[in-house]
């Protein structure tokens, strides 16, 4: 169109030449052909830069979307990021401790103050608004399945407690080879903020509820308001952001280890400092008590917890007391007991992580991974007296990225009973945790890896027995 308006005048300009001008037509004609071809080369050069803006502005779209521009425009589909991850958990902050990946994953259960967000999940991914509330909800957990090599009978097949191990006897020499998905989890949680702090409820179980089937079993069922917890979950005496990665469900038993019911409250002393207070449900277990015997709980266990947390990792350090005690036909007694953990974690280069804990006390051993249930919290000698039984222990794990995708962790643990003549030849010393495995997540939703284990158990006698483990694990998480 331009090219022809340009012709037009140029010709309209021909005839309104002068006569004597006309004598020189053939160089006219000669001229204006080559300014034609000159516009014809201007035109293509603007044709072209007009074709490439037009791809720039629609590239941005293709990309962020996987369906064509046209039935993107005509579905008005929104982004992939804005499918997958809709709603922000309003009220929440960041966490302060350096981001970390656990197969097992106890910092997502775990209460912190002000329902903050952990280090496994500092995103709070996969929530999504009940219409007409201020409520978002979650569903979550993973299917995973254990298989499981022993060199020599291990006691408990689904879990690596050296405490269970039998000791001595022609069956210690047979080994056993297992597969499992016990320990596949379902967690429903619910937040939303307050006038007096964020709410939030949570709800998990998996299926460790019988050793010999796949029995529903209560981990969790808590709700906290502000800085206050009431519920059952993980006990505030122990730590789950310092326990190891390990494939293994149970961990080094050196570490502590309680699911409770109780009520806490955290207080928060400002940069990164908070102080907690708690009064969980007892419960004395007591060694060497006879039929006419029953243990007695006068008092709630009670327990106070400062802790610091920083970039670099976290120091927490726990103290617990309480009351033991029993009552029978011709005797009561009771004494009073405790003890007091140190953990934490702290960062190594880039992405490392050095984990610990260390604890020790009197009638403890409800309170680690190894002796939970065991009934060796204290002992009634032959007097009728109660003895609390000395105890001390404690685990150390390094965590090592070899790439993003895979990692591999090496951990240690230990824990010692004292040794007490009203206690059976066969029961608990000393036993000892060594893991060390190699874990591949190619996607954030998929996790497997080997891991080997070594166990050993030393009993009051001096009996000793130990076992090897290979385990492989498959994990499919269902937010991740």
């Amino acid at each position: 169109m331009r090219l022809a308006v340009l012709s037009l005048g140029c010709l309209t300009a021909m005839a309104a030449m002068p006569l004597h001008a006309q004598d020189d037509a053939q160089a006219l004609r000669r001229e204006i052909d080559a300014m034609r071809q000159t516009l014809e080369g201007m035109q293509q050069r603007l044709d072209q830069l007009e074709r490439r803006e037009e791809h720039a502005a629609a590239a941005p779209v293709a990309a962020s979307s996987p369906l064509p521009a046209a039935a993107q425009s005509t579905l008005n589909v929104p982004t992939t990021s804005g499918i997958l991850h809709p709603t922000q958990v309003p009220g929440v902050a960041q966490p302060v401790l350096p981001q970390r990946e656990s197969v097992a994953d106890p910092s997502t259960a775990a209460s912190r103050p002000d329902s903050a967000a952990g280090p496994t999940d500092p995103d709070l991914k996969g929530f999504f608004a009940i219409p007409g509330t201020d409520t978002v909800i979650r569903i979550g957990g993973y299917a995973k399945l254990d298989a499981i090599a022993d060199s020599r009978v291990a006691g408990d097949e689904d879990q690596f407690i050296p405490s269970s191990m039998p000791v001595g006897g022609n069956h210690r020499d047979v080994s056993n080879f297992n597969i499992h998905a016990k320990q596949t989890r379902f967690s429903f949680e619910a937040r939303r903020p307050t006038t007096h702090g964020n709410l939030r409820f949570y709800l998990e179980n998996d299926f460790f509820g019988s050793s010999d089937g796949y029995e529903f079993r209560l981990r969790h069922a808590y709700g906290q308001l502000g800085n206050t917890y009431a519920g059952y979950g993980y006990s505030s005496f122990m730590d789950p952001d310092s326990l190891p990665d390990t494939l293994d469900f149970a961990g080094p038993g050196g570490a502590g280890y309680l699911l409770v019911a109780g009520i806490h409250h955290s207080f928060a002393l400002g940069k990164g400092n908070t102080l907690t207070l708690a009064a969980e449900d007892p419960d004395t277990e007591l060694a060497g008590a006879s039929d006419a015997m029953a243990a007695v709980n006068r008092l709630p266990d009670v327990s106070a917890i400062a802790r610091m947390e920083r970039d670099w990792g976290h120091l927490q350090l726990g103290v617990v007391a309480r009351n033991l005690a029993y009552d029978g036909d011709t005797r009561r007694d009771r004494v009073f007991a405790g003890g007091a953990q140190l953990s934490g974690s702290a960062s190594v280069g880039e992405r490392d992580l050095l984990l610990f804990g260390a604890l020790g006390g009197r009638g403890l051993s409800r309170y680690t991974a190894d002796l939970t249930g065991s009934g060796l919290d204290a002992v009634v000698d032959a007097d009728g007296r109660i003895d609390a039984l000395d105890l001390h222990g404690g685990f150390v794990g390094y965590t090592h990225y070899w790439s993003d995708l895979w990692r591999s962790n090496l951990i240690y643990g230990q824990l010692t009973l004292e040794r007490n003549a009203a206690l059976p030849t066969d029961a608990f010393r000393q036993s000892r945790y060594g893991v060390f495995n190699l874990i591949w997540s190619p996607a954030p939703s998929w996790t497997m890896g080997m891991e080997l284990l070594y166990g050993r158990l030393q009993q009051q006698g001096g009996a000793r027995g130990d076992t090897v483990r290979v385990q492989g694990s498959l994990q499919y998480n269902f937010i991740k």
